[in-house]
């Protein structure tokens, strides 16, 4: 018999990422299935780097009628499951519509919107606190219990890439990740920029600095602080930023979508968390290091801080460095 299986997960960039070993460990347990992914269409792009994907549908859920004619054509397909593994009310609808053998999503307390709930055939209570073992335990009522995580993506060749390594003349660098869409995610950059001239001076490592939509004022902060020791990004795609981050010596950022595209291609990190959980959404692997306010955080996941100043400003910088310091001792046993 034919398997056929649909993904659910639209966004947001680190979502979608956290989501990829689920896809590998499906084509795993199923190597001949049809294996489709329902994504925002900003993300389509990062999942045509993914394999073992046949179909990457792109969908924007405020274009109903097209949304509409995309649910029409995936119900004639006859899926053996879908999976929604984002527990919205909408991504549950999603995938309830297309007339699956079974709809399988998490137990209520693991859902963004309970309301998702009832739109479930099979409910998964997952008993792993981060959200890519959450995310591997949707597969349990299909018969695979596999939780190795795995990334099995195709990096295409970048401009960019080239471009920081003449900036830097082919030497070993770091990345720098101030930005993020929650302000109170966000370390102050200069502290950032005091952490570029550490990097250059301790450990002779200079510093690229990422920046997104909106935030080249922000590298450019981050870069004025470091004494030289830091330069921005050329303007980056998704596809720019796996190929920067692959070859780094580290990565420091707070919980954004840079973060998780580089622990996905292994790149070590340090990771600055305040609002939100590094248990569920940081790195996972132990080699990483993490300096986190999350004990004393007042506004945990909500995108604005009730204080006069955000907890993740609480984080020092002999801190970070002294994280930079033992991530870097696990590298190669050497600074």
């Amino acid at each position: 018999m034919s398997h056929s299986f649909l993904l659910v997960r639209l966004g947001s960039l680190g979502d979608v990422i956290h989501a990829i070993p689920t896809a590998a460990a499906l084509r795993a347990r199923f190597p001949d299935a049809r294996i489709d992914w329902m994504v925002d269409p900003q993300y389509v792009s990062l999942l045509e780097m993914v394999r073992g994907l046949d179909s990457r549908i792109a969908v924007n859920t405020r274009r109903f009628g097209a949304t509409l004619s995309t649910l029409g054509d995936l119900r004639r397909v006859g899926y053996t499951a879908a999976l929604d593994l984002q527990g919205l009310l909408k991504s549950a609808v999603l995938a309830r519509a297309v007339g699956a053998e079974r709809t399988i999503g998490f137990t209520a307390g693991h859902l963004r919107e309970r309301t998702a709930g009832p739109f479930y055939t099979h409910r998964v209570d997952p008993t792993h606190s981060h959200v890519i073992f959450k995310n591997l335990a949707l597969l349990e009522p299909l018969g695979s219990r596999d939780v190795r995580v795995s990334f099995p993506l195709e990096i295409p060749d970048s401009a960019a890439t080239e471009q920081v390594r003449a900036t830097f003349h082919g030497e070993p660098y770091a990345v720098i990740n101030p930005g993020a869409a929650w302000p109170n995610k966000r370390w102050p950059p200069d502290r950032f920029g005091a952490l570029a001239a550490t990097l250059r001076d301790r450990f002779g490592l200079r510093s690229v600095v990422l920046w997104g939509p909106s935030e080249k004022p922000l590298a450019q902060q981050v870069s004025a602080a470091s004494d030289g020791a830091a330069d921005p990004a050329p303007a980056t795609s998704i596809a720019d930023l796996f190929a920067i981050a692959r070859p780094a010596r580290i990565l420091i950022s707070g919980d954004t979508g840079p973060l998780h595209i580089a622990a996905a291609v292994g790149t070590p990190l340090v990771a600055l968390f305040g609002p939100t959980r590094a248990e569920r959404n940081g790195p996972w692997s132990t080699a990483d290091c993490v300096v986190a306010r999350t004990g004393t955080c007042s506004c945990l996941y909500k995108r604005r801080c009730r204080r006069s100043a955000a907890c993740i400003n609480d984080i020092q910088l002999p801190e970070v460095v002294d994280a930079v310091e033992r991530r870097l001792s696990t590298t190669n046993g050497t600074i």
